[in-house]
């Protein structure tokens, strides 16, 4: 199932603002993962180790993720929300990678991570980032 869930990125205070979203709309934390508990997380420094590397909220029927923006995605502001497109299929998570980077720009390749058969960033030509996220099989 194709779903495209609100992305938002922090610099530090995601952890701070799921708590945030848990007292103020009523968010239940799904999933919250740093980035010393991530493969190779035992390499960072003790504050890149403690910040958030992904979460899921759910918000009524509504999901929405938050993490703290890392290295290979430099902070600035505008690049606070993006768009996850979640999908199970691969090819689906290439075709659209190939057809949101025609004019735009690639922020992370499209690859295998430990997380995902297929993940990339890319920024199309209207400015707006998406997150390709490729749900890995059960």
């Amino acid at each position: 199932m194709l779903k495209a869930i609100p992305f938002i990125m922090l610099d530090g205070k995601a952890e701070e603002a799921i708590r945030y979203y848990e007292e103020a709309l009523g968010a239940t934390i799904l999933f919250k993962q740093t980035f010393g508990e991530s493969p190779g997380g035992e390499k960072l420094s003790e504050t890149e180790r403690a910040r958030l590397a992904h979460s899921i909220l759910r918000i009524g029927d509504t999901e929405l993720f938050a993490a703290d923006i890392d290295a290979d995605f430099p902070y600035k502001e505008g690049n606070q929300v993006n768009i996850c497109l979640t999908t199970p299929d691969v090819n689906q998570s290439k075709r659209f990678f190939q057809a949101l980077q025609q004019g735009g720009q690639v922020n992370i390749p499209l690859g295998e991570v430990h997380f995902s058969p297929a993940y990339g960033v890319v920024t199309d030509r209207y400015g707006i980032t998406f997150q390709i996220f490729t749900v890995k099989p059960q």
